[in-house]
């Protein structure tokens, strides 16, 4: 058990670090073509349609997904929304933290610069897609320990093990409904989105692919445990 809170609480801040990378390094290349991650870039822009910083935006909808998820398995489990209320509650300040430090609202950092040079630009979008690896090598780690998930990793491991027979890919794919209905919402109040871009393709395409190399190649003693997924 301490093994597996020390995983769980690592792949948290890797996972948060992730999310927010990819959000900093496209805001920081003019004209905004990087884009972040899937999930982030639906619930950054539908932050700015509501007016809601990003701790309420994550909150919000990670209880919606929850409901969700409850809907999925076929019984609602309180043991299991309270576990993803206790995930959501800390990763969203994480996301809140690193998003202060990243853009420099600490005195002790003044924030990543703007792309101003081809090289810059090279850098950051290496460095998005780095983010994107770090959120699928994490969504790996706390999956396989289950202690507890973010709801919309739990929804990724609910359809991955009950309806897509393990295939981190195709689950991934499909988990990414909600938040393609939150971007087109988001557009219809906005007329933007100022966060898809190359790197939100990245990870619609890969992310599930890095999640299911990241369960055989880190730390591959750890495996899913506990699994809930409901009858099929």
């Amino acid at each position: 058990m301490s093994m597996s809170i020390f995983y769980f609480v690592v792949s948290l801040v890797i996972n948060s670090a992730g999310n927010v990378l990819t959000l900093v390094t496209s805001a920081k290349i003019h004209p905004s073509y990087l884009g972040s991650a899937y999930w982030t870039a639906a619930e950054a822009n539908l932050s700015v349609a509501f007016g809601w910083n990003l701790f309420w935006t994550f909150l919000i909808l990670g209880v919606v997904i929850t409901i969700l998820n409850a809907i999925l398995v076929g019984h609602w489990d309180w043991r299991r929304a309270l576990g993803n209320l206790i995930f959501m509650v800390p990763f969203s300040a994480l996301i809140q933290i690193f998003e202060d430090f990243f853009i420099g609202k600490y005195p002790i950092y003044g924030g990543l610069p703007a792309a101003n040079t081809p090289m810059m630009i090279g850098f950051y979008i290496l460095l998005n897609f780095f983010g994107v690896a770090l959120i699928g090598t994490a969504i790996s780690i706390y999956q396989r320990v289950n202690l507890v998930l973010h709801p919309a990793d739990d929804l990724m491991q609910i359809l991955r093990f009950k309806y897509f027979k393990g295939n981190a890919n195709i689950a991934m794919w499909a988990s990414y409904i909600p938040p393609t209905l939150m971007a087109i919402l988001a557009f219809i109040i906005t007329k933007d989105f100022t966060n898809l871009g190359i790197g939100t393709i990245f990870a619609f395409l890969f992310q599930g692919g890095i999640t299911g190399i990241a369960d055989t190649k880190v730390i591959p003693s750890l495996k899913h445990q506990a699994l809930d997924v409901g009858q099929k």
